[in-house]
């Protein structure tokens, strides 16, 4: 389909909404909001195609007032710069509409479970794990999304085996979806009296929390066991059964949650992170599915790739995917990960045009 034939298509759509949501029959409280939804995600891309025809239509007058023979010189001259001017727009503001009708993953909007787990790299690899843990905080601070401990398994030496958390908030997984994969670190480790650099690595995962109605789970498919927490080195921290093993039997997917002192509570924190991890399986599925291609591309959220490097000596952080390398490793570690984010999501963009054309 052209785009302008994409570009009507989407105008008829949007006056449609419209007409509906006017309509004499009422429609119920939730169609209404299904309809307000969709005519307010497509009220910005109308727009855009306003502002593209204008500039056509603008441009089109223009060409007709300088091929006129009648048009005076100094006319003429002011015409000419006006339509240079608006000529180079126009492929702009085409690339535009064009990702913005673009397919959208319907999981950008929904909250994320980020998990992160020490790799290669002993003690060392812990510390990073915690270091990557407080930027992902400090980034979700920056954006005013909520940031929840779900799960957090220490080394006892300020380092993290294993941490879940959850984020709250506008459009959280379209942001951090393409930090999954294997972090590495090179750096000098507090521990090492020699001044060796040493090399760890971290693994994050960034998965859409999924609600019930994305993925269902039967009763009958679960097996919870029940057992007493335990702390660092087998300490007992809890004299009752409250912590809480899910096994979900079709995919062998398993989490364990006993952070909470109430066993109720456990269950459900491991149960947002067992339906959130089954999406997720369930989505890279369908992506593989989709095309086996994607598997090389940004965003593929393939854990065993490792994306990028955070160099402590040289202070700079380089994404692999993208050749892009940042000299402001402090910064970055601080959570200022806007600049890789915004050039991980045009790069997507860009291959995503690529296939269409």
């Amino acid at each position: 389909m052209s785009l302008e034939a994409n570009l009507d298509r989407v105008l008829e759509r949007h006056k449609e909404l419209a007409d509906l949501m006017a309509s004499a029959d009422t429609p119920s409280p939730d169609e209404y909001a299904k309809l307000s939804k969709e005519y307010f995600d497509l009220t910005p891309v109308v727009e855009a195609i306003t502002e593209l025809r204008q500039a056509k239509a603008e441009g089109a007058d223009l060409a007709s007032l300088i091929a006129d023979g009648d048009t005076d010189a100094e006319m003429k001259a002011m015409a000419e710069e006006e339509f240079a001017a608006i000529k180079d727009s126009i492929p702009a503001l085409e690339g535009k509409l064009q990702v913005m009708l673009l397919p959208k993953d319907k999981a950008d909007a929904k909250n994320a479970l980020l998990e992160i787990r020490a790799g290669t790299g002993g003690d060392e690899a812990g510390l990073f794990a915690a270091d990557l843990f407080r930027m992902y905080q400090r980034f979700a601070e920056d954006h005013k999304w909520k940031f929840e401990l779900i799960s957090l398994n220490e080394t006892g030496i300020g380092g993290y085996k294993e941490a879940i958390a959850s984020i709250s908030g506008s459009d959280v997984f379209a942001r951090l979806k393409f930090e999954s994969g294997v972090h590495r670190v090179q750096r000098v480790p507090t521990t090492e009296s020699s001044g060796r650099i040493h090399t760890s690595a971290a693994t994050v995962a960034v998965m859409p929390e999924a609600e019930e109605v994305d993925i269902q789970i039967e009763d009958k498919d679960l097996r919870i066991d029940v057992f007493r927490a335990s702390g660092p080195g087998g300490q007992s921290v809890n004299t009752t059964d409250s912590a809480v093993r899910i096994t979900h039997l079709p995919t062998g997917v398993v989490v364990s949650q006993q952070d909470e002192k109430s066993q109720h509570k456990n269950k459900a924190k491991a149960m947002r992170v067992l339906r959130a991890r089954i999406y997720e399986a369930e989505r890279q599925k369908a992506d593989a599915a989709r095309a086996e291609t994607r598997r090389s591309q940004v965003g593929s959220g393939d854990r065993s790739e490792r994306i990028r490097t955070y160099n402590f000596p040289e202070r700079r952080v380089t994404d692999h995917r993208i050749n892009l390398t940042l000299h402001k490793l402090e910064r970055v570690m601080d959570g200022d990960l806007d600049e890789f984010i915004n050039a991980l999501t045009a790069d997507d963009q860009a291959r995503q045009l690529a296939e269409i054309k």
